[in-house]
């Protein structure tokens, strides 16, 4: 039986980026189970995936929670039929799925174009598994042409620039423009109530060094470097009907291991309650 399109408003024809965004997010749902706690992440290639779920809810009955990443991807699945549980208390999570803004060969990602790496790297710290999706144009072979996020407090925000002028010096980075993140004419602010710095590097020489450092600085709460988070890519392609995917395992034989039947439960959420 073939199931019909997840729901989207509009009638335009999906560009080939977002054909291959959808191919990755339904490949991605291909690996979610009944009875499964999920992360459910942030950004437009995730919208696609959280709209595949909800349509797997709908039409076959599949009983998961999700904990969203943000108060945009929250809304989108209370949408979408699925329900919404905090982190506290899904506690142990099975799988969460999320997109990037780059990925490199290691698997090490740069996230937090939406401004929401803060909550996906706690989410995602927080699962058993982790699935990337994405389309061709984040594979990268060195990450920082994306600008690198970095959440920090209001509080002495100049203070922590200053900070992270001199630690990009000190590694070599040299004079790099450190910008605030905006929506609009406003600031940007976090769902957290923070501040994003958009670091410009260019290319990033060694990520675990940076992400060390950054994170030493008082004020900067995360950065949105993920490095071995990551278990497998899905890499959507937008070519042919339907879209194809490429996956890019951790480890060989993960993507075989992770789509084994789990056994039904008859109440999973049981612990959670109402």
């Amino acid at each position: 039986m073939t199931s019909s399109p997840p729901r989207q408003s509009g009638a335009a024809q999906p560009s080939a980026a977002d054909r291959a965004k959808q191919a990755a997010a339904e490949r991605a749902c291909a690996f979610v189970q009944d009875g499964m706690r999920l992360g459910l992440g942030t950004g437009s290639t995730a919208a696609f995936m959280v709209r595949r779920l909800g349509q797997r809810v709908r039409e076959e009955g599949l009983r998961v929670v999700g904990v969203p990443t943000s108060s945009r991807t929250a809304a989108l699945a209370r949408d979408e039929g699925i329900r919404v549980v905090t982190l506290d208390q899904a506690g142990w999570l099975d799988l969460t799925i999320d997109g990037a803004d780059e990925f490199d060969a290691d698997l090490t990602l740069i996230k937090g174009g939406g401004g929401a790496h803060l909550q996906e790297k706690v989410v995602a710290a927080a699962s058993e598994r982790m699935i990337v999706i994405s389309d061709p144009a984040k594979r990268v072979a060195r990450l920082g042409a994306f600008p690198l996020p970095v959440e920090a407090l209001h509080f002495g925000l100049a203070s922590s620039e200053r900070h992270i002028a001199r630690v990009l010096d000190h590694l070599g980075y040299g004079e790099r423009p450190v910008t605030r993140r905006m929506a609009g004419e406003r600031p940007f602010i976090s769902d957290e109530g923070n501040a994003i710095l958009d670091l410009h590097l260019g290319a990033i020489t060694d990520a675990a060094a940076l992400a060390d450092a950054l994170n030493q600085i008082p004020g900067v709460v995360e950065n949105g470097l993920f490095i071995e988070m990551a278990d497998l890519v899905i890499v959507g392609h937008g070519d042919g009907e339907g879209g194809r995917c490429e996956l890019i395992e951790a480890h060989p034989g993960l993507a075989e291991a992770m789509a084994r039947p789990r056994p039904r439960q008859e109440d999973p959420f049981a612990a959670i309650g109402e």
